[in-house]
């Protein structure tokens, strides 16, 4: 089969099936079932939601202490979540989505009612845990939020009053925000204001309209037309608050309607500095270094479509082995809408859905690692194939 291979195996979770861990190690088995000999290196990747926890613990190994924390989700109810402690506890990693995340909720959970009810407390009471350990760094990855309530759960988590027209205190979730008459912030947690903030999140987009937080998220998370809407004019209310509470109008930054709005609680009550999430985790991995001295890098996740090229971590892969002229494949669960516009950006040599036969969403996620092991193994043998004839001619 000819000379051995250097591959490297960076891809994203594929959402709801296999975390980045594990669908690096599948895609591993599958390729060196076709060809033992090469040297496949695994460096699972992430953008900041769901599943980015795993890709950094992977990536860190012992560098990484992981801590446990009583918190609720964002229903409101008890639950244990982690977060990473790093640099000897000088850093603290933070993942929304392991308390505040949609994949804490059933499908039948997802309703317009619990929408416009989510709360984003479990996060909030991740970070008091984080300024409890004594860090002078956050790193919060946004993503793979429940929630559309502004951030407004995380900041009472931490001592900020939300309070109505009569001075009493709102109840929880994204809709209780259109009662919202004045943000009591002398109870926030001071320590916030002493440690470095950083938000890892792909998202740019504002708090509030066609382009905001409820109208491209909420319809995910179970918001039908009504409470959009509802939300929408609610978070109106909300950046309006956060003006006269601190200054500072956030409401139309890119970012500010990242996780159902919590970009706009950071940059109104912390000095968070916004990074794109797969450049944070790309760093922390060390993926440029190991992408040196490699021949082919996969990545993966689960829907390639238009959002692919609007800082997922594939794309971030792809751009980074560009730079060094490496080819680059990508293996997901589907092709979705716009998916034509990765074809023609130059930034893949492969683009290939791992379904063997027709098969539903339901079933595809059931039975994605065989999947990806499968289409590996198919990809590492077309590979070997052409070197054989390379060798010939």
């Amino acid at each position: 089969m000819g000379a051995s291979l250097r591959i490297l195996v960076a891809p994203d979770s594929f959402g709801g099936a296999l975390d980045s861990v594990a669908v690096a190690q599948a895609i591993a088995v599958g390729w060196l079932r076709a060809r033992p000999n090469d040297d496949v290196i695994q460096a699972p990747m992430a953008d900041g939601g769901e599943g980015t926890l795993a890709a950094v613990t992977a990536a860190l190994g012992d560098r990484a202490a992981r801590r446990s924390v009583a918190a609720h989700d964002a229903l409101g109810r008890p639950m244990a979540a982690d977060y990473l402690l790093l640099d000897d506890g000088r850093v603290a990693f933070v993942e929304m989505a392991a308390a505040s995340g949609l994949a804490q909720l059933s499908p039948d959970e997802r309703t317009p009612a619990s929408a416009r009810s989510a709360s984003t407390r479990g996060t909030g009471e991740l970070l008091r845990s984080a300024l409890d350990a004594g860090v002078e760094r956050v790193i919060l990855g946004l993503g793979g939020s429940a929630t559309n309530d502004g951030g407004s759960g995380m900041l009472a988590a931490l001592g900020v009053r939300f309070l109505d027209l009569a001075g009493g205190e709102l109840r929880p979730g994204g809709a209780a925000l259109a009662d919202l008459n004045q943000i009591d912030a002398s109870g926030l947690d001071p320590r916030l204001g002493q440690v470095e903030v950083v938000v890892a999140s792909d998202v740019t987009n504002p708090l509030t309209g066609p382009a905001g937080a409820a109208a491209t998220y909420g319809p995910q998370k179970g918001a039908d037309a009504s409470a959009v809407a509802d939300l929408d004019a609610a978070l109106g209310i909300y950046g309006a608050a956060i003006e006269a509470a601190t200054g500072r109008a956030v409401a139309e930054l890119p970012g500010a309607g990242a996780a159902g709005g919590t970009g706009a609680a950071l940059l109104g009550f912390t000095n968070a500095v916004l990074r794109p999430g797969v450049d944070v985790v790309a760093e922390m991995a060390g993926l440029a270094e190991a992408l040196e001295n490699v021949d082919i890098v996969i990545t993966g996740e689960g829907r390639a479509d238009e959002q692919t090229l609007a800082g997922k971590a594939a794309m971030g892969v792809a751009v980074l082995a560009g730079e060094r002229a490496l080819p680059v494949v990508l293996l997901c669960g589907t092709l979705g809408p716009g998916s034509e516009a990765l074809a023609v950006s130059g930034l893949f040599e492969l683009i290939q859905p791992v379904a063997d036969r027709p098969m539903s969403l339901a079933e595809a996620m059931a039975d994605t690692d065989r999947l990806l092991t499968n289409a590996a193994e198919r990809l590492a043998g077309s590979v070997g194939i052409g070197l054989a004839l390379a060798e010939r001619g």
